[in-house]
């Protein structure tokens, strides 16, 4: 039966080429040319990288190499350099090798096996045994190579992946290495595909659904071997509800496919306020006898595009309020981990998102596993704008994987092209389209398009129009297209820096968290959004972005501005401003914080986000003003500065249903570190915030002390961040405080690239000078 196991501990790796000299003798190039073709080098199975080793039976080798676990990002623990490409976060890239031994028992000699990578960035090379097995040319598709001819059972297993950064393909930060997960997958000889099962939900009537099954198998067989597919469709309480199977003999040694069908009463729907998923999971039997089970998560929902009512989410308008988003994290780089994913779109869901933008890449599975459980719209973007096999290739692996996903509405096949005006464009454009519609055609097809949106020739072949900024041409594209529905796929880029309640200061690379436009392309997001909001044949709109992320900057800042949530996962004030025009849920929030840095006769601006319809501002128990609230703005009050209380309060036809207090809070008596997110495996990673406290029990918002954070030997500081513009690396356990808050990430220790141990509790330690310290426990079970 299958079996995917993790493939993540006990790798070797080594930061930088290691040179190899070509072969002098007719020999050596003789043996080099076969399939075993590398018999030096870390792909050989005689190179011995064993970390500080002490066999006296192997050759010594120069070169250093070090235990580590995936996922890896070998980028990030680097000092940031100024000389370095701003867009790609002031990184030097370099280039790396990983290594892995690994045994196989007897029994595996009647299986497939392969390897699932997950993402490699950027370009990676596979190796077997000294054997060349994949070029991989993308650092964001996942691929799989079958090892079943490669591997051998008389002794162990030489795995190598060669990872070349030199080239790259976007203006953000890449990092580098294997950042995404790694399975060794074991089937018998007859098993589904990669992806193989697609399930296609259609709605009849008002109570009848038929869903049509595709199952593509793959056989290693040596003869025409008949087998039977069944597919059973199970509910949240783990009944089955409905089942259909077919049978399907396969030559040896091919894929083939199969197709049946159902019919399912009255399904529970997959909505954005009810995200509910169903199981489908799919048996291969053989003589009656099952040999594989493939599960597969999908959704009962339909929709529309609407020219003039945007779009329709099972009946009723919903109004896209979207987000972009990259899959780095401040605090670890590239290499996340899925419960770190599914926290950060749990955040995402708390700010009033509906819609999720995957720019521009087919981004980490935990991510839209997250976004079908959570309930979003996602846009799904593809990487390479090109009807080139490769990217034809990985487009098709994008599709696949995720067409079964009830999130996912709209496939996107590029972002700001300048091909998008031109008829070159147009014609990739349509064989990509025909691409995903040999895969998939139960969703639309579209494109983010940036520059002269009335002039792009794409949109006349695309099923919907995406157009990045540009609010000032929508009306005119609709009167030109108004026949098509029409999303804003990017919009707002509006940076403010968390805490900062000045003007902008260059010198420190900060920006004012008052919310204005930066330009006439880069609009507020009030103005942004009332604009989307009061159009209805607009579908919705995706704000750049959700969190700010490294690259796209300028020294001595390392991360773009532009997210409401900062780059190690602190909510800014543009957090709970999406909030008011987002959420229903009555809310207020104010700004600054009352411990502000100005002089006592200086006027200080306060502004209040909500979605109440009146707002008063009351000083140590003085009314300042009571306002109307205008809907999708702020309102705001210029008032002289006076320590003590102030509070906002919001109000819905007269009754106050939200009120938000800030005090100024004295010297900062305490640490104080709170866990943020879920830890249940030894493979997630902790996020955890330290704040200070006053004697009375405060919190201290501008407080900045240097905190040193340490483990027990079960648990092990992996990150700190607090200031945007510190240059100190990552992994350094001190941090100085800015503005109130330090991040810090924490995990499992490893010892040879593994956890110590898969249970335990780890305890993280913060002390700072004049300051109580303090300890959190966090069980791992």
């Amino acid at each position: 039966m299958r079996e995917m196991i993790l493939f993540n501990n006990g790798w070797h790796f080594h930061k930088g080429d290691i040179h190899m000299d070509y072969p002098t003798h007719k020999g050596a190039a003789y043996t080099q040319a076969k399939t075993e073709r590398f018999g030096m080098g870390p792909a050989s199975i005689y190179y011995d990288s064993t970390p500080d080793p002490y066999n006296k039976n192997s050759q010594f080798i120069s070169e250093k190499w070090e235990h580590v676990k995936l996922p890896h990002d070998y980028i990030i623990d680097q000092k940031p350099c100024k000389d370095e490409n701003n867009a790609l976060g002031y990184f030097k890239y370099e280039n790396a090798w990983y290594r892995k031994i690994f045994s196989l028992e007897p029994s595996d000699n009647k299986k497939r096996l392969s390897l699932v990578f997950e993402g490699v960035a950027t370009n990676a090379t596979i190796y077997l045994n000294g054997c060349l097995l994949k070029h991989n040319f993308c650092g964001y598709n996942s691929f799989e190579v079958d090892i079943t001819d490669f591997v051998r059972f008389d002794r162990d297993n030489v795995l190598a992946v060669y990872v070349d950064t030199s080239n790259h393909e976007g203006w953000w930060y890449e990092g580098g290495g294997i950042y995404r997960d790694v399975y060794l997958k074991k089937t018998e000889k007859i098993s589904v595909d990669q992806y193989g099962v697609y399930v296609i939900p259609q709605k009849i009537s008002d109570s009848e659904w038929r869903v049509d099954f595709e199952s593509t198998l793959v056989s290693i067989e040596d003869t025409c071997e008949g087998v039977t597919v069944q597919s059973d469709i199970i509910d949240a309480d783990e009944k089955i509800i409905a089942t259909s199977s077919s049978e399907i003999t396969i030559p040896p040694h091919t894929k083939a496919m199969v197709k049946y069908t159902t019919n399912v009463e009255t399904p529970i729907l997959w909505d954005v306020d009810n995200p509910y998923q169903y199981i489908v999971k799919t048996t291969v039997l053989k003589s009656g006898e099952p040999i594989d089970i493939y599960y597969t998560k999908t959704g009962f929902r339909y929709f529309e595009c609407n020219p003039e009512k945007g779009f329709v989410l099972n009946g009723r308008a919903v109004k896209i309020k979207g987000v972009c988003g990259h899959e780095d994290c401040g605090l670890l780089g590239k290499a996340v981990p899925g419960n770190v994913h599914k926290y950060k779109m749990k955040l995402l869901k708390e700010m009033g998102v509906n819609g999720y933008r995957t720019s521009h890449y087919q981004q980490n599975t935990a991510i839209l596993d997250a976004a079908d459980e959570l309930g979003f719209i996602v846009f799904n973007e593809a990487r390479w704008f090109s009807s080139s096999e490769e990217s034809i290739a990985q487009l098709e692996t994008l599709v696949k994987r995720d067409r079964n996903r009830p999130s996912v509405f709209f496939w996107s096949l590029s972002n700001e092209e300048p091909y998008h005006l031109t008829e070159c464009g147009r014609k990739i454009t349509k064989t990509l389209m025909a691409a995903v519609q040999r895969l998939d055609n139960s969703r639309v097809i579209t494109s983010a398009v940036s520059n002269d949106p009335d002039k792009a020739m794409v949109f006349d072949e695309l099923d919907v129009i995406g157009i990045n900024y540009n609010l000032n041409v929508f009306d005119e594209i609709h009167r030109k297209y108004p026949q098509k529905s029409i999303v804003s796929s990017e919009n707002c880029a509006t940076g403010t820096t968390r805490g900062w309640y000045f003007e902008d200061c260059r010198k420190k690379g900060y920006m004012s968290a008052y919310d204005n436009d930066t330009n006439n392309w880069f609009l507020a997001r009030e103005r942004t959004w009332k604009f989307i909001a009061e159009r209805d044949y607009i579908m919705g709109g995706y704000q750049w972005d959700g969190f700010e992320h490294r690259g796209e900057t300028e020294w001595p800042r390392l991360c773009s501005q532009s997210g409401a949530i900062d780059l190690f996962l602190q909510k800014k004030d543009a957090f709970y401003q999406n909030q008011s025009h987002w959420s229903n849920k009555p809310m207020i929030h104010m700004l600054p914080h009352w411990n502000v840095d100005v002089f006592d006769d200086e006027p200080v601006k306060v502004w209040a986000y909500t979605n109440c319809d009146e707002a008063e501002l009351i000083l140590n128990g003085k009314s300042l003003g009571r306002q109307k609230v205008e809907k999708y703005t702020h309102i705001e009050w210029t008032v002289p500065y006076e320590k003590g209380k102030v509070e906002v309060v919001g109000y819905i036809n007269g009754t106050e249903v939200a009120r938000e207090i800030h005090e100024t809070a004295g010297t900062p008596k305490k640490l104080v570190l709170r866990l943020e997110n879920e830890v249940n495996s030894a493979e997630d990673v902790a996020i955890i915030t330290c704040y200070t406290i006053d004697e009375q029990g405060r919190f201290v918002p501008n407080a900045s002390p240097f905190v040193e954070f340490h483990t027990n030997s079960f648990g092990q500081i992996i990150s700190t961040g607090s200031d945007i513009s510190d240059h100190t690396p990552l992994h350094e356990p001190s941090r100085k405080m800015r503005e109130g808050y330090i991040s810090v990430a924490a995990g499992v220790a490893t010892i040879n690239g593994a956890p110590v141990s898969q249970k335990g509790t780890i305890q993280v330690y913060a002390r700072a000078q004049g300051l109580e310290p303090a300890r959190l426990k966090i069980e791992v079970r």
